[in-house]
C-alpha cells in the first residue's frame, strides 16, 4: 500500500465503506462517566476536489435503528419516543453546504444535520489520514473527524434528575467519525 501525500491527485467521487468506517458518539452519563455508541447501518458519499477543496461535498444517511451502545436495554430506550423515535424518524442525515481547507491535513466541513425532523447546521473538523490502494485494487481515502452538538437543539430533551444534583444524560454530545471511502469507477 502506498500513501498519497495530498488531496491534489484524489479528485473524484467516493463511497463510504461501512465495513471500515465508524460513526460514533460519546455522552456523559450520570455526570460521572462517558457512554460511547455507534451506528452500524449507514451509507455515504464524498466528492473530493483536490484543486479546490471548497468544491468538495459529503453526504451521510444513518439508520437510527442501528444504534449500538453495547447495552440492548439502553439501545431500546434510545430508539423509543423518549429519544430518536425511530418508528417515525428512521433516518438521520447530513448534507454538506461548505468545505474548506484549514492548512496541512486539516479541513472543515459544514452542513445540515437532520434528526427527528429538525435540521440544524453542523461543523465537523476533519484530518486527512491519507490515501492508498488496498490489496483488492480499491483506491481509498481516510478522514478522522469530530464535532460537538447540544442534543436539545434537535428536540432530544428526555432526561432524569439525579438525587445528588445534575442529570442522567448530558446535553452535550461528542460526535466522532473515522471514515474510509472507496473511489467510484
Amino acid at each position: 500500500m502506498t500513501t498519497t501525500p495530498d488531496l491534489s491527485t484524489l479528485t473524484g467521487d467516493y463511497t463510504v465503506d461501512p465495513a471500515h468506517t465508524t460513526i460514533g458518539f460519546t455522552a456523559r452519563h450520570a455526570m460521572v462517566t462517558n457512554v460511547k455508541g455507534k451506528f452500524l447501518d449507514f451509507t455515504g458519499t464524498l466528492h473530493l476536489d483536490g484543486a479546490d477543496p471548497s468544491r468538495s461535498t459529503a453526504s451521510l444517511d444513518i439508520t437510527m435503528d442501528s444504534i449500538d451502545t453495547g447495552s440492548p436495554d439502553r439501545d431500546g430506550h434510545l430508539k423509543s419516543s423518549d429519544f430518536f423515535n425511530t418508528d417515525e424518524h428512521p433516518k438521520m442525515t447530513f448534507r454538506s453546504t461548505k468545505a474548506e481547507s484549514l492548512g496541512g491535513d486539516d479541513y472543515r466541513i459544514t452542513g445540515d444535520l437532520s434528526i427527528l425532523g429538525t435540521t440544524r447546521p453542523l461543523t465537523i473538523d476533519l484530518e486527512f489520514n491519507g490515501a492508498a490502494k488496498d490489496p483488492f485494487g480499491n483506491e481509498r481515502v481516510g478522514f478522522e473527524g469530530k464535532a460537538e452538538i447540544k442534543r436539545s437543539e434537535w428536540g432530544l430533551t428526555w432526561n432524569a434528575a439525579l438525587e445528588t444534583g445534575g442529570v442522567l444524560v448530558s446535553d452535550k454530545i461528542k460526535l466522532n467519525f473515522d471514515i474510509s471511502a472507496i473511489r467510484q469507477a
